[in-house]
């Protein structure tokens, strides 16, 4: 069996990071970076830590920022239009997942217009050329979105999310400075953390796992566990300090590996609850993730065990495994306690689940759950997060 690994080719990490972003654009001889930022990054100042380093080197830029949180057809559309206008030829995408996602898709269909239409990149789309040269900067830890292969656009129309996964719209380079994290409120801190920690589980059990993607994934799982709280605390006390510095890293490795082998069952039904009820992503993966490790814990074999022990665990080298199941499915749901996560979806109601249960099926991250799951059962999966 042959498998694939893609990652970025470049990727910076630590304080001060972002003071390569000039160099790396000069360096290519590229002209006017099209900057993909939300509003509330550029309101607060933190999209400014990065253009003032462009104004600095005199490299012109515009900035983009029309980007919902959960990004939409029309989004995309809106963005491939204002770069076509701007003159830009290099992407630069400051923000969280919302904003990377756009800037992929953005990068992906200004190289290859046929794919305008925007639902067509769904799946595994046939595109030929490679997004527009990307550096992409994170200002969340969590959706990793800077080292991966996949994106997801929100189909209003269809009340749907969908998800690309295609080797052209890796950023080529990935400048992971956790400085520029260092604005992220304690709910989001908790929220992307906890998605990060859903990469690296679900990657961990996920059908397509290999012993490359496991070395990243049980390192993921190692550090974001024993980061968050800390992290969190230090959001709250809005005094950044080693918790962030782990969740930049953590997160980071975490897209690592799931980039290259998939997701599962939470990420199908997460995505689904944010294209219905507009729930953060981050939210929805944290309230899911007890639940369906639960549900596929006698599928995994010995993996819990893995689990258990990079995450300290007790018992979880002499209990019979059926106890570390318990226990390990457990510690993730008290960790997403501590860090205030929400066990019920707001707006979850059963007269919805039969269609949630027929998107969650359709998701491209559904085939990588190691347990199958029929429609009832999915069901009956979202009840334990109905209030």
């Amino acid at each position: 069996m042959v498998n694939r690994f893609v990652l970025n080719t470049i990727s910076y990490h630590g304080s001060g990071a972002i003071k390569e972003i000039p160099g790396e654009l000069s360096r290519r001889g590229l002209t006017k970076a099209f900057v993909c930022s939300d509003p509330d990054l550029v309101k607060f100042g933190v999209t400014a830590r990065v253009t003032d380093l462009l104004d600095e080197a005199g490299f012109p830029y515009v900035v983009y920022s029309e980007i919902k949180p959960n990004p939409t057809i029309q989004n995309v559309k809106d963005g491939v239009a204002a770069m076509a206008d701007s003159g830009a030829d290099c992407i630069i995408a400051l923000g969280g997942g919302s904003s990377m996602d756009t800037a992929k898709a953005i990068g992906v269909i200004h190289e290859n217009p046929e794919f305008a239409d925007v639902r067509s990149l769904e799946g595994v789309a046939d595109t030929k050329n490679h997004a527009t040269f990307t550096i992409a900067v994170p200002t969340t830890a969590g959706t990793a979105a800077e080292v991966t292969i996949n994106y997801v656009i929100t189909d209003p129309e269809k009340v749907r999310k969908f998800v690309c996964v295609d080797t052209n719209d890796i950023p080529e380079v990935a400048v992971v400075d956790p400085d520029m994290m260092a604005s992220m409120p304690a709910g989001l801190t908790a929220a992307t953390g906890m998605d990060a920690l859903t990469h690296a589980i679900e990657g961990y059990t996920t059908k397509g796992a290999w012993e490359l993607s496991d070395m990243f994934h049980l390192e993921a799982i190692r550090i974001i566990s024993h980061s968050l709280r800390e992290a969190v605390a230090e959001a709250k006390g809005k005094e950044p300090g080693e918790g962030r510095k782990g969740m930049a890293l953590g997160q980071y490795i975490a897209g690592m590996g799931f980039s290259n082998v998939g997701l599962g069952i939470v990420h199908s039904m997460a995505h689904t609850l944010s294209a219905h009820y507009d729930a953060p992503h981050g939210v929805a993966c944290a309230m899911l993730l007890p639940v369906c490790m639960e549900y596929n814990a006698d599928a995994c074999g010995e993996r819990y065990r893995e689990i258990g022990r990079v995450m300290g665990v007790a018992g979880w080298d002499a209990d019979p495994i059926d106890v570390v199941n318990k226990n390990v499915v457990a510690a993730v749901a008290k960790l997403g306690e501590d860090v205030g996560i929400p066990k019920t979806c707001k707006g979850l109601v059963e007269a919805d689940l039969d269609q949630l249960a027929d998107d969650a099926a359709a998701d491209a991250c559904f085939p990588g759950t190691p347990k199958p799951a029929d429609h009832e059962t999915i069901k009956a999966l979202f009840r334990k997060v109905m209030a």
